[in-house]
């Protein structure tokens, strides 16, 4: 079916943004726990971010809720069934609309831009466009081309045989 075949393109692409934000955060959560400075080309605007007040929230970093975050929707993309779908979504809206908070600090509380932290909104952002799509597609919508041609009006213009 055409529809299985965009939801296992979904799926895919989904997986791979999971891995990728799996790695911005474990990254991240390396350098807290080594007391290191991050990587960063943007004057050490990544640093700034690590180190400031809205590093934490209740005590526990922001890239290890990152990390747990990106796990849990890791793992709700290895189950089947549309309970499982939801989950996804739901993580990653809710990853979307975190990333929007972190932002917001980011540009007016502390004045300074994180690379790793924009690369995971995005990872993010994309998730959550990707989640909802494939939540709301209605399965098998998707058209192949030998379809087409099984449901082409047969013969000449006014349906006479060729």
């Amino acid at each position: 079916m055409g529809g299985d075949r965009t939801d296992r393109r979904l799926h895919r692409a989904m997986i791979v943004l999971t891995l990728v934000g799996i790695g911005i955060a474990t990254y991240l959560t390396y350098v807290h726990y080594k007391g290191l400075s991050p990587i960063c080309a943007i004057n050490q605007g990544c640093e700034k971010v690590q180190s400031s007040r809205y590093a934490k929230v209740g005590g526990v970093p922001v890239p290890v809720i990152g990390l747990v975050g990106y796990l849990a929707i890791f793992a709700s993309l290895l189950v089947r069934g549309e309970l499982a779908r939801l989950a996804t979504a739901a993580m990653a809206i809710g990853g979307f609309a975190f990333s929007i908070y972190l932002t917001f600090l980011e540009l007016f509380q502390i004045h300074a831009i994180c690379q790793w932290c924009v690369g995971s909104a995005t990872v993010m952002t994309s998730l959550a466009v990707l989640a909802t799509i494939r939540v709301l597609r209605i399965p098998g919508e998707d058209v192949r081309e030998d379809d087409v041609a099984l449901h082409a009006p047969m013969g000449g213009p006014e349906g006479e045989p060729v």
